[in-house]
C-alpha cells in the first residue's frame, strides 16, 4: 500500500476579513474561496451564484461559425447526418444531447458509436465507409477526432462533410481539413480551455439554436427547444469525465443538477430510480459514482449501444429495462476489474519495488481491455504513482493509463510518441496502442521522465485542510453556509476540516466494515462515521484527532450533525498534521 498520507493544514489567509467584509460572508467561507484561489468580490459572487446567463458566447470557440454554417446548409439541403461519438459517459452524453436536440427539431440524425474492443477509440477507417454506404453526407464528432486527420480526409474523399467537436490535447502537427471546435485551440477565444466533450457539444447546440432564431426557424407548430432541459445530460457527461467543476463547467453541472431532480428524460429518471438516488437531494457523488459507471459499463464490455438508448429513448418502459441492464453490466464489470486488481496483487507488485520507482507499468495477455483504465486508478489510489496497465493480442498492446499532480502523463507519452501506434489523452489520463515488443522500452521511458520530474515528497499523497475547527462552531447554519459551495468535485474540493484532541465515547461498526463513533470535546457530543475503517475499532475512551467533512444526516424526518471521516489518529506527541506557512 501507499505511505501514509500526510495532514496539510492550510494556512490563515491574511485576506480573509477584507473577502468576508466584501461580498457579506462568514470569515469560514472566506477562507475557504481563498483556498481555491478565489480572491476578489467578484469572483466570489460568480463562483457563489453561478447563472446560466454567465456562460460564454459559444461564438468565441474558434470554427463555430463555420460548423453552424455547414450543419445548417446540411438541414437545408436534407442531407443525411451522423453523430460519431465516443463510448465512455462524455461521449455518450454528447452523442445523445445532439440526438435528442435534432429530434426536437424534427432533424432526422443518425449516430455511430465505435466499438471499444474491435475498434478502439475515435474514428476508423471501417465505420468511415460503413456511414458513406449508409448514405451520410455529413458527419458530426464529438468528445473525439482531433487526432484524426488521416481518418477525415478519408471521409471527405468519399464525399462527406466534417465537423470536428472535442476536448481533448491537441497534436503537435494539428492542421485542420474541416470546422475544429476544441476550446484547446491556440486560436480559440473562449478563456476557459476544460470544457468535457458535452460541455462543447452543448455550446455547439446552444449556437445552433441562435443561428436558427435569426432565421425564424420557429413557429407556433415548431417550437424553440429549451436548453436548460438538457443540462442534467450535460452535467452527467461533464462530471462523469472529472474536468475542473469552476467557471463554465460549474455554471452547467450546478444548473444540470437542479434540473436533473425534475428530469423530462426518461433515461435519466430511470438510471437514478435503479441507482437508489431518490428525494431531492443530487450531489457530485450521485452522478459520478451512481450513474457514471453504469453509463460507462456497457462501452467498457463492447456493447456500444445501451447507454445511448438509455438516454434518447422516449419510451418510459424501454428506457426502464435499459437501466436494469445497465445495472447488470456494471455488476459484471466490476467483478471483471477484481479479478484483475486481485492477480495484480497476488503474483506482478510483489516483483516490482515500489520505493525504487516512481511509475508502474503492468502487461499481460488476456485482460479485459475495456477496464484497464479503472485498474489503473485504482492502481494509483493504493500505491499513488503513475500507472499504466496494457493487455496483449496478437503483438500489440493497448491500455490505459491515469497520473497524479505533478506528472503530465500526455505530455510525457508525447516525448516517447516513438514507441506508438496511437495515443491521446490529457494531463492525468491518457489510452494508447503499442507493439508488445515496444513495452519494455516504455516502462523505462516513463520511469525515465518521472525520475527528472517527481521527487521523493511528491509520492507521499497529501490530505490538504481548509481550517481547524472545533466541534462548538460546527453549528446547522455553518453545514448549510458551507454545502451551498456545492457541487464539490476536481477544482472546487469538498471542504475539509480538522479538529483536535476528541474523546471517543463509543465506537462501534456499522455493516461489516464501517466505523461509527460519538465523539466529545468540551460539552459538544456529535456522530462520525468513517467508510472502510472498522479495522481500528474498538476507539472508546481514546482521544484522537480527526479530518472530516461535515453532514447533515437525514432519518425519519429528524436532522443531526454527523462528521464524515476522511482521516483519524491517536492525539500525542507524534502527528500527521503538517501546518503550512
Amino acid at each position: 500500500m501507499t505511505n501514509e498520507r500526510i495532514w496539510r493544514l492550510l494556512p490563515p489567509s491574511p485576506g480573509v476579513s477584507r473577502l468576508a467584509l466584501e461580498t457579506g460572508i462568514s470569515p469560514l467561507k472566506a477562507q475557504i474561496l481563498l483556498n481555491r484561489g478565489i480572491s476578489d468580490p467578484d469572483s466570489a459572487a460568480s463562483f457563489l451564484s453561478p447563472r446560466l446567463s454567465s456562460l460564454a458566447d459559444p461564438m468565441l470557440l474558434k470554427d463555430m461559425d463555420r460548423a453552424v454554417d455547414l450543419i445548417l446548409e446540411a438541414v437545408g439541403n436534407h442531407e443525411q447526418i451522423a453523430v460519431f461519438g465516443d463510448y465512455d459517459a462524455d461521449g455518450i452524453t454528447a452523442t445523445a444531447l445532439l440526438i435528442n436536440f435534432f429530434s426536437e427539431l424534427g432533424i432526422p440524425t443518425s449516430y455511430y458509436i465505435p466499438n471499444r474492443l474491435e475498434e478502439g477509440y475515435s474514428l476508423n477507417a471501417q465505420a468511415i465507409k460503413k456511414l458513406s454506404e449508409n448514405g451520410v453526407r455529413l458527419m458530426i464528432t464529438v468528445d473525439c477526432g482531433i487526432s484524426n486527420r488521416r481518418e477525415i480526409e478519408m471521409a471527405k474523399g468519399l464525399g462527406m462533410k466534417l465537423v470536428v467537436t472535442d476536448h481533448h490535447q491537441i497534436p503537435e502537427d494539428f492542421d485542420p481539413v474541416c470546422p475544429v471546435i476544441n476550446p484547446n485551440r491556440y486560436d480559440s477565444l473562449l478563456p476557459f480551455k476544460e470544457l468535457s466533450g458535452v460541455g462543447v457539444a452543448f455550446f455547439l447546440v446552444v449556437a445552433l439554436r441562435s443561428y436558427l432564431r435569426n432565421r425564424g426557424w420557429f413557429t407556433e407548430t415548431r417550437p424553440e427547444p429549451d436548453l436548460k432541459q438538457y443540462l442534467d445530460i450535460v452535467a452527467l457527461g461533464t462530471v462523469a469525465d472529472m474536468v475542473p467543476l469552476i467557471d463554465q463547467n460549474r455554471i452547467l453541472v450546478r444548473s444540470g443538477i437542479e434540473v436533473m431532480k425534475k428530469s423530462v428524460w426518461p433515461g435519466i429518471k430511470a438510471m437514478k430510480e435503479i441507482s437508489g438516488i431518490r428525494g431531492h437531494r443530487i450531489s457530485f457523488y450521485d452522478l459520478a459514482f451512481r450513474l457514471a459507471p453504469r453509463l460507462n459499463a456497457p462501452g467498457r464490455l463492447g456493447d456500444s449501444a445501451t447507454g445511448l438508448m438509455t438516454l434518447i429513448t422516449a419510451n418510459e418502459s424501454i428506457a426502464m429495462e435499459n437501466a436494469g441492464r445497465l445495472n447488470s453490466m456494471n455488476a459484471h464489470r466490476q467483478r471483471i476489474e477484481e479479478d484483475i486488481l486481485n492477480e495484480i496483487e497476488d503474483s506482478m507488485i510483489r516483483g516490482l519495488d515500489l520505493k525504487d520507482r516512481r511509475t508502474i507499468v503492468l502487461a499481460k495477455e488476456g485482460w479485459h481491455q475495456g477496464v484497464l483504465g479503472v485498474v489503473a486508478s485504482r492502481l494509483l489510489d493504493r500505491y499513488y504513482r503513475p500507472a499504466l496497465v496494457l493487455t496483449i493480442r496478437e503483438g500489440m498492446a493497448t491500455g490505459s493509463g491515469r497520473s497524479i499532480d505533478g506528472f503530465n502523463l500526455h505530455r510525457s507519452m508525447t516525448r516517447l510518441n516513438h514507441l506508438f501506434e496511437k495515443f491521446g489523452g490529457h494531463y492525468h489520463a491518457a489510452g494508447c496502442t503499442l507493439k508488445a515488443s515496444n513495452i519494455e522500452a516504455l516502462a523505462k521511458g516513463l520511469e525515465e521522465i518521472a525520475r527528472e520530474e517527481l521527487k521523493e515528497e511528491d509520492l507521499v499523497p497529501a490530505i490538504d485542510i481548509d481550517a481547524e475547527i472545533s466541534l462548538t462552531e460546527l453549528t446547522y447554519n455553518t453545514i448549510s453556509d458551507i454545502r451551498s459551495m456545492d457541487p464539490f468535485g476536481p477544482g472546487n474540493p469538498e471542504p475539509l476540516f480538522y479538529c483536535g484532541n476528541l474523546e471517543v465515547v463509543n465506537s462501534w461498526v456499522v455493516g461489516e466494515r464501517h466505523l461509527k463513533l460519538r465523539v466529545r470535546q468540551g460539552g459538544s457530543v456529535m456522530e462520525a462515521r468513517g467508510f472502510g475503517l472498522s479495522d481500528i475499532h474498538p476507539l472508546e475512551g481514546k482521544i484522537v484527532n480527526m479530518v472530516f467533512t461535515p453532514d447533515i444526516n437525514e432519518w425519519n424526518g429528524y436532522q443531526t450533525i454527523q462528521l464524515k471521516i476522511i482521516a483519524l489518529e491517536p492525539s500525542g506527541k507524534s502527528t500527521k498534521l503538517v501546518r503550512m506557512k
